[in-house]
């Protein structure tokens, strides 16, 4: 008999579902619409709490983190000669938007890498300096390798610049106790179908209070530290219940073990893949996320011989074609290893045979 499928693709999204989230999706979807409003709140507030908030008020409903980012970074009230700086390392989601910005005469800086780090701090400083820089955009950790950017550091040194911080969360959302009001962004974007393990179509945008927000259709400033709803620029759709009920049970019933078997997983996996003659692994840290290059071969062979052995990766450019430029593997990409909540050691030991008898049989430079 076939083994079952190992699936190592986390990172992108979550697979299987768990029970949980399962029977939360199902009961959302048999549920009286008389009880619609109070499940809405109440999922709404199970949310809010996972990221360390008293309401739900700041807490913006969104099909997903590239529709959060989107919204984030369209609708603040921009100047022509605004600069926002970036890092190397993002996805394509805070890429394009700000790019779009160009079109309003906001000016984009991109980091570059440190030589032991994805992001050079130097650098950010010494942009900051200047004076002009009205957002700072950056990912909590690179989806491309796992490897997180320090931005506590770049919080406070963006807010003594009087610059905002715009955080894509997407990577640590689910694996990490994240509490926003400590973190203190003002801006503060996540998926759902992740590390929460949650269904598509959810996810979140978090609105510092403070921070003024506009758009076409109207120009808010949001509520003050009093409370209050959120204005009517929020408005982005109609929020998909079911997944809501799934993202709230996600949320709600983390797993600190399992977490940590995952991360014991990729730990090991990647002492192994770096004990394998001719494969690079790039550095990661302790998300469970790992990423390599096999030295004159073709990531589309290595992708499609594991997937032979029935285990499912990411091979390729994984939405961050300027990641890849950074670390010099465009136009490629890597092969990317990542691993979910409760699968540990056994799985690395199985994906590392995998890849052991890819190279064995594969060709190399084919695909």
């Amino acid at each position: 008999m076939d083994r079952p499928t190992l699936y190592l693709n986390h990172a992108g999204t979550s697979w299987p579902k768990p029970p949980r989230v399962r029977a939360a999706v199902e009961r959302a979807l048999d549920a009286d619409p008389s009880t619609w409003a109070e499940d809405f709140a109440r999922d709404h507030a199970t949310v809010a709490r996972a990221f360390g908030l008293d309401s739900p008020d700041r807490l913006l409903l969104t099909p997903g983190c590239t529709s959060a980012l989107a919204v984030a970074i369209a609708d603040l009230p921009w100047q022509p000669g605004d600069r926002v700086l970036t890092s190397s390392m993002e996805h394509h989601a805070v890429v394009r938007p700000l790019l779009k910005l160009r079109e309003r005469g906001v000016r984009v800086t991109f980091l570059p890498r440190a030589s032991a780090g994805p992001l050079d701090l130097d650098a950010a400083r010494a942009e900051l300096a200047r004076g002009d820089v009205r957002l700072v955009a950056i990912s909590a950790a690179a989806n491309v390798t796992g490897e997180r950017l320090p931005v506590d550091v770049l919080v406070r040194e963006a807010h003594a610049a009087g610059a905002l911080v715009l955080v894509d969360g997407a990577q640590v959302t689910g694996w990490d106790d994240l509490d926003l009001l400590r973190l203190e962004a003002d801006l503060f974007a996540f998926a759902g179908h992740k590390g929460p393990q949650a269904p598509w179509g959810i996810g979140g945008l978090y609105v510092r209070p403070g921070v003024r927000m506009q758009c076409l259709a109207a120009v808010c400033e949001l509520p003050t530290e009093g409370g209050g709803t959120m204005p009517s620029w929020c408005d982005v759709g109609s929020v998909d219940r079911l997944a809501l009920a799934g993202l709230a049970a996600g949320l709600g019933g983390r797993e600190p073990e399992a977490l940590e078997q995952a991360t014991g997983a990729a730990q090991a996996l990647r002492a192994g893949l770096g004990a394998t003659p001719g494969v690079r692994v790039f550095a990661g840290s302790d998300l469970p996320t790992v990423a390599f290059v096999v030295d004159g071969w073709s990531l589309g062979a290595i992708g499609a011989a594991l997937a032979a052995r029935g285990v499912i990766v990411s091979a390729g450019l994984q939405c961050a074609p300027r990641a890849h430029e950074a670390l010099g593997t465009d136009p490629e990409g890597v092969v990317r290893v990542s691993f979910g909540p409760g699968q540990g050691v056994d799985d690395a030991e199985r994906a590392l045979r995998a890849v052991n008898a890819a190279l064995a049989r594969a060709t190399p430079g084919t695909g």
